[in-house]
């Protein structure tokens, strides 16, 4: 061994063995049960929770400073429902040694292991998660000045403190997490529980690997892959140019879809991207189950009787248009077969999603719908306006009801039904409600030769079923409803939603028109009910001419045609009453006077979606 090899070896090891000796002397002097106190009454102040680690605590000095403690819990908010709202089984810091002496605090990794976190949000819209310190009311004049300066003190202070959290958090390399169960408690104390068993967030070099694994109810969420160095990422986001690589894998149930693509941001300049996004088969059913068992109240509570929900049957709860970036780039979507509710798989799904600043795009939509085509497009406008604007336009054809739709009720059956759909829309506002109430275009529906299982037609709302009810009395004592064409054309106008015999319906016995109106600001219907025999005999179906549907969208009723009885008292006399001559004309009358509401109704397709036929 050569002499030079020989001294750095001796130099190797005599750092290695003063390092050592300095981190056993250094763990030796300090009272971890100060430590513990110190750290409790430091948390104490910031924010009135109470501390407790009741576990041993260790620490390490070399080659970085190492904390470690079990059985660490943070007391809850005093109007809370669990007294901790932060326990944790295990917590490991990796503290890093040399950028100490330049002042700054960076934290090499974090392990968590059994946490347990219970978040809560009561009716005065307190979050329990708020750990800011209380503010202090002045009792006088002079108080109020010295409260005054010290809160514009505070207030610095607390911006640099931000600051310093925010550059602490930053320079996080790692972060594992195991074992972990995360609730949440609205102010109506439904309760939602996601259990994530791993999460790991793994830095190093230029490189970031992210591993999640989450559950809510029946499901299951995973994601796994790698991207630029998401800590550099950040901390260069809008002080230099930042090109980060994404190539995720993300799952959902057992099927997966592939992430790839680039993000650029350039400083003081909206981040650019263009991500792909391509899977065999995707499933958006747990999404959707998940999104309507996040609203519903928790399972071991009793469950209500169903009853509507909201002011509107379109809801005026607010959009989450927040939620889309200001942004340049552009999202492409292919998935060759996307499963979703109640129907059979979309096929062949091709999307681009374009973000334009305040403005996001969807175009070049197109999949397979059965054994037809259906194409899309749409717009939002003005995102961070009062009132964004919404315009969508579509068509959907060549396909039958008997090949899309897929019930969960197995007895709930549907035959044929060529069916065709034409939209052309636009409206402005935060809520469906909104949109609805200034929306302008038309929409075109139609249907033809179908048998529908009245379990299938019952399945859509308060509306439907009053309307057919209302159409056909004795609907209920059939199971089938045979139908031979339907066709509903809905211009609407500033909301208003106008009905000049553009709604008919053929049945193998009832040739039935509707006229009429729906303000979709009130939600106010007012439709007129004509329907005829096609028989021509008259066996009282001609007697739903004498109502009219009225009410909301919400809550329907029934109410009387009074043009309808004049009409009928002038044509049929006491006639329907005696089954006199009168009956009899009225039949022969019928007969010679057919009538085709389908046919009345229908639009050409090319003005509602151009260039369609």
């Amino acid at each position: 061994m050569s002499k030079p090899l020989k001294i750095f070896l001796i130099v190797l090891i005599s750092i290695v063995g003063i390092g050592s000796l300095i981190s056993w002397y250094a763990v030796s002097s300090i009272n971890t049960v100060a430590l513990t106190k110190f750290l409790s009454s430091s948390v104490k102040e910031a924010s009135g929770r109470d501390l407790t680690i009741s576990g041993p605590v260790s620490l390490t000095f070399f080659p970085s400073i190492g904390l470690k403690a079990e059985q660490v819990s943070l007391s809850n908010a005093d109007w809370a429902s669990d007294p901790q709202m932060l326990s944790l089984k295990q917590v490991e810091l990796d503290i890093k040694l040399l950028p100490l002496f330049a002042k700054r605090v960076e934290i090499g990794s974090i392990s968590v292991h059994g946490l347990v976190l219970h978040l809560q949000s009561n009716k005065a819209g307190q979050d329990n998660w708020d750990l800011s310190s209380p503010v202090i009311v002045p009792s006088s004049p002079k108080e109020s000045v010295n409260v005054k300066n010290t809160n514009t003190t505070n207030a610095a202070t607390s911006t640099t403190q931000a600051t310093s959290d925010e550059s602490n958090f930053v320079a996080i390399t790692s972060i594992h997490i195991s074992d972990a169960r995360i609730s949440y408690q609205d102010a109506s104390n439904s309760v939602k529980l996601i259990t994530v068993p791993q999460f790991a967030l793994e830095g190093g070099g230029s490189k970031t690997t992210v591993l999640l694994d989450l559950q809510y109810a029946n499901y299951k969420l995973g994601l796994k892959g790698k991207t630029s160095a998401l800590r550099q990422a950040i901390i260069d986001w809008d002080q230099s140019p930042v090109n980060m690589k994404l190539d995720f894998n993300l799952s959902l149930n057992g099927k997966s879809i592939d992430i790839e693509g680039q993000i650029n941001k350039s400083p003081q300049k909206l981040p650019q991207f263009d991500i792909k996004m391509s899977s065999k088969s995707f499933d958006l059913i747990p999404l959707v189950a998940a999104t309507a068992a996040s609203g519903s109240v928790n399972a071991k509570a009793p469950v209500a009787p169903k009853t509507s929900q909201g002011k509107y049957f379109f809801s005026d709860q607010p959009l989450p248009f927040d939620l889309i970036p200001e942004a340049s780039g552009k999202v492409s979507i292919n998935i060759a077969e996307l499963n979703i509710p109640d129907q059979a798989p979309w096929k062949n799904l091709q999307a681009g999603v374009l973000f334009k600043g305040d403005m996001l795009e969807v175009n070049g939509v197109s999949f397979d719908l059965g054994k037809g085509q259906a194409q899309a497009q749409g717009v939002i406008s003005q995102i961070n306006s009062a009132s964004p604007l919404v315009s969508m336009k579509g068509i959907a054809k060549g396909f039958t009801l008997e090949q899309i739709y897929v019930g969960t009720d197995s007895n709930a059956k549907v035959s044929g039904g060529n069916t065709q759909i034409a939209f052309n829309l636009s409206g402005k506002g935060k809520s469906l409600h909104q949109l609805a109430a200034s929306s302008n275009g038309a929409l075109q529906i139609s249907i033809n030769n179908a048998n529908l299982d009245s379990k299938l037609l019952n399945k859509g709302g308060d509306f439907v079923i009053t309307l057919l009810d209302t159409i056909n009395p004795t609907r209920k004592k059939t199971n089938t409803t045979i139908l031979e064409c339907a066709v509903a054309y809905l211009p609407v106008t500033n909301g208003m939603i106008s009905l000049k015999n553009s709604v008919g319906v053929e049945t193998d016995r009832l040739d039935i028109a509707l006229s009429g109106s729906v303000n979709l600001n009130t939600e106010a219907i007012n439709i007129k009910i004509d329907p005829q025999e096609k028989s021509g005999l008259t066996t009282g179906f001609d007697l739903g001419g004498l109502v009219q549907l009225v009410g909301t969208l919400q809550n329907p009723q029934v109410g009387v045609n009074k043009e309808g009885v004049v009409s009928s008292a002038v044509s049929i006399g006491l006639g329907f009453l005696t089954g006199g001559v009168s009956i009899a004309a009225e039949n022969a009358k019928s007969l010679t006077s057919k009538r085709q509401s389908c046919a009345t109704a229908l639009h050409s397709w090319s003005s509602i979606y151009p260039g369609s036929n």
